[in-house]
């Protein structure tokens, strides 16, 4: 098995490599790509250095399996056939196929069989708040089908970022030293600040971000289900939170939801508030699951839910999700170990 990882020198280049390690996923061979400036880095893999190369347009995906990419959307575009041209399944964390008809988008704990139908031998990652929230809310539409949600989100710095995670620890600095705050990969000061807008606007006032929220999900779930979602950046390092009201077409107990997202897959239940426990972003980074807490019924709505949750952005919500991905691929027989 030869894995390649193109954009190993982003947040989620470096975390595909922790992944990789942790979960011992059976690969034979590693491959680092990145760009002209990146190329010629070492990295360290099961204590071996490697050597990035320069993403080209040659041959070197010839004798690759799966390539994890992480390079943003226009490279992911330009590079796929090269990519995919003698075989290899792509593995895309970029926006650049997530709604392609032709390219299933999943996350495995929800849809692992549409792996099977790709045509263009692309898989595509959903977006980090998507995965975070569909693998909550099917343990819920497993006991009724969900009809609305609405959600919050409160999204860390790492969503923009290895550099926008920089920034803001540069900015607490600034701020407790009284100096002039440093400005450039949000649209305003985060540090000591929140920002109600993650990615840019479109036509009826949403967000990208909120759009794709919308938009995934339904694909996911393979459901006509509605989604409303305010998308928020807080000054938190890693890991994002959501608050999620749904609305089912049959009522749920309080008892049946909690029972539900204790037994879901990738799901752990955080649930005690007479304790204080509840899941939050500084004590969840860098675990795999979806924790889930704050569960109620929706006092508003008979047929209605409202529950808190928090999962790593880079972790569950880029890199593990695309691992996993792969991992089941192979159980399933869709890559030859």
């Amino acid at each position: 098995m030869k894995v390649a990882v193109v954009g190993v020198s982003g947040a989620v280049g470096q975390e595909f490599l922790r992944v990789l390690a942790e979960r011992q996923f059976p690969l034979d061979e590693l491959v680092l790509f990145g760009s002209a400036r990146s190329a010629g880095t070492v990295y360290s893999f099961r204590g071996k250095d490697i050597v990035v190369k320069e993403l080209q347009h040659n041959d070197d995906f010839k004798d690759i399996d799966i390539a994890l990419t992480s390079a943003g959307a226009g490279i992911s575009k330009e590079y796929a056939d090269t990519i995919t041209k003698y075989g290899a399944i792509m593995i895309d964390n970029s926006s650049a196929f997530r709604m392609e008809k032709d390219i299933p988008l999943v996350v495995p704990e929800v849809n692992p069989t549409d792996c099977a139908n790709a045509p263009r031998r692309i898989i595509a990652n959903p977006n980090c708040t998507t995965i975070q929230m569909v693998v909550a809310i099917n343990a819920i539409e497993k006991l009724s089908h969900i009809k609305r949600i609405h959600v919050s989100t409160y999204q860390a710095a790492s969503g923009a970022g290895a550099t926008a995670m920089a920034e803001l620890e540069e900015q607490f600095r600034q701020v407790v030293k009284g100096e002039e705050v440093t400005v450039s990969k949000f649209p305003y000061q985060l540090a000591m600040n929140i920002i109600p807008q993650v990615d840019v606007f479109t036509d009826n006032g949403y967000t990208k971000e909120e759009m794709k929220m919308y938009h995934e999900t339904r694909k996911i779930m393979h459901s006509d289900v509605e989604v409303s979602a305010t998308c928020v950046r807080i000054p938190v390092m890693r890991a994002h939170s959501e608050s999620i009201w749904l609305e089912t077409e049959q009522p749920v107990s309080i008892e049946d939801a909690r029972k539900a997202f204790a037994a879901a897959p990738g799901v752990v239940l955080m649930d005690n508030p007479a304790e204080k426990q509840y899941p939050m972003p500084l004590f969840l980074s860098g675990k795999d699951p979806v924790y889930v807490g704050r569960v109620r019924k929706d006092i508003s709505n008979s047929n209605g839910l409202t529950f808190w949750t928090v999962s790593d952005q880079i972790n569950k919500g880029a890199a593990l999700n695309a691992v996993q991905i792969a991992e089941y691929m192979i159980e399933a027989g869709l890559i030859k170990k």
